[in-house]
């Protein structure tokens, strides 16, 4: 999870609750998400940059440098081996993960980019602006194919479906679009939030669709009925942020209120008539329906609302609550700048990558001599660096 308190926390819920809590960016981080193989996470933030971190005890980094204003969000190509950066100064960028620098810009919105992401083939960018307008990018050719526009508001976040025929777009008047772009058709507008979407996850089956509101609700879409069929409280106050795990099992959302939960998909496999039938009243379960609530009771944590949340495609997690887990801060070992040049990079014979080293180095740090490395980093306190220890001892060192 990411927050505008400028830390990235990640959360180790299976065996033992655990967070670790990234320091790095200066301002507030807007996004975050996982690579496809969950060993790079990326993160966008108001200090106008992208970072690529390791998920590892060193917290080490790379910065990409060439917004000019702050950047809206992050996503992973489907190979993992490009990232797509959507920002207020009107541009998304495309930079390589294994050479960290910007491949190429795309330019033709006219208000602040508050979202872009990669078709599930990476050969189409969809995107999405305050000028009222869903954009479809070639990545070949680097040009706008196709655009959508709205006269009644703007779209806050957009994302393909798993087949990559359609995209959904959240709306900031209270609606949910989903567009789809080989017709270039609207295929179906929901209108069942009382505010502003902030976002949307498909399924990986592609029949269900879940968005967040400013309502502060959670709502579940039957998208081959073409309705609503849960509504899901939980959040206090607006609800920013939604993902499903890879597999669907589970999904997780983040709020305003600094609370991250992460639920059960278990709508998929009931009944709906027969759950309408014995909760006439109500559109969700008996049952709280969020299983693992990892809100922070302390001042550690997120101080402030939740921005992005995203659950590793890797990681499986336990049916079960968990208690408030120890936390312990990451201190940055190295961060490396990498400045934009403005232009497109040709890629020519490959350099070494420090960022791919630094993966490969990850289960070798998992062992006490890196550990004595950490142990010996100024400004550890002795709690944190018993915990430490502990997770030593437990063999329980952070592998997601």
């Amino acid at each position: 999870t990411c927050s505008v308190d400028r830390f990235l926390i990640l959360w180790k819920l299976k065996t033992r609750c655990t967070a670790y809590r990234f320091a790095g960016h200066e301002e507030g981080v807007t996004g975050v998400e996982f690579s496809p193989d969950g060993q790079v996470l990326a993160s966008a933030s108001h200090d106008h940059t992208v970072r690529l971190w390791i998920p590892c005890i060193h917290g080490e980094s790379s910065v990409l440098k060439g917004h000019t204003a702050s950047v809206r969000s992050v996503g992973f190509s489907h190979d993992g081996n490009s990232v797509v950066s959507a920002s207020n100064d009107k541009s998304i960028k495309i930079w390589s993960v294994c050479y960290q620098r910007l491949l190429f810009t795309l330019s033709k919105h006219i208000g602040w980019v508050r979202c872009a992401k990669f078709s599930p083939d990476g050969r189409i960018i969809a995107s999405c602006g305050e000028d009222k307008s869903v954009n479809i990018w070639d990545t070949r050719n680097k040009i706008c194919v196709n655009s959508f526009s709205d006269d009644e508001g703007f779209a806050t976040f957009v994302d393909f479906n798993p087949s990559g025929t359609c995209i959904a777009s959240a709306g900031s008047n209270n609606t949910v679009k989903l567009w789809d772009i080989r017709m270039n058709k609207l295929l179906q507008n929901f209108k069942v939030h009382r505010a502003g979407v902030n976002c949307i996850s498909f399924h990986p089956s592609g029949n269900y669709l879940i968005t967040a509101s400013t309502d502060g609700t959670l709502k579940i879409l039957d998208l081959l009925g073409e309705r609503l069929i849960y509504t899901l409280h939980g959040h206090k106050g607006s609800v920013h942020c939604v993902a499903f795990s890879k597999g669907g099992e589970k999904f997780a959302s983040g709020g305003r209120d600094a609370q991250a939960l992460l639920w059960k998909t278990n709508f998929d496999k009931l009944d709906y008539e027969e759950v309408v039938k014995h909760n006439f009243r109500r559109t969700h379960i008996d049952d709280p329906p969020h299983l693992l609530d990892i809100y922070p009771r302390s001042s550690h944590f997120h101080g402030v609302k939740v921005q992005s949340v995203q659950v590793n495609p890797t990681f499986d997690v336990p049916d079960k609550q968990t208690p408030d887990p120890a936390v312990i801060d990451i201190i940055p070992s190295s961060s490396i700048s990498t400045p934009s040049t403005g232009k497109s990079e040709e890629l020519q014979s490959p350099p070494t990558s420090s960022l791919a080293r630094r993966s490969k180095r990850k289960a070798e740090h998992e062992s006490g001599s890196a550990m004595h490395s950490v142990k010996q980093r100024r400004g550890i306190s002795p709690s944190v660096d018993r915990a430490l220890n502990h997770i030593v001892g437990q063999l329980d060192m952070l592998t997601l």
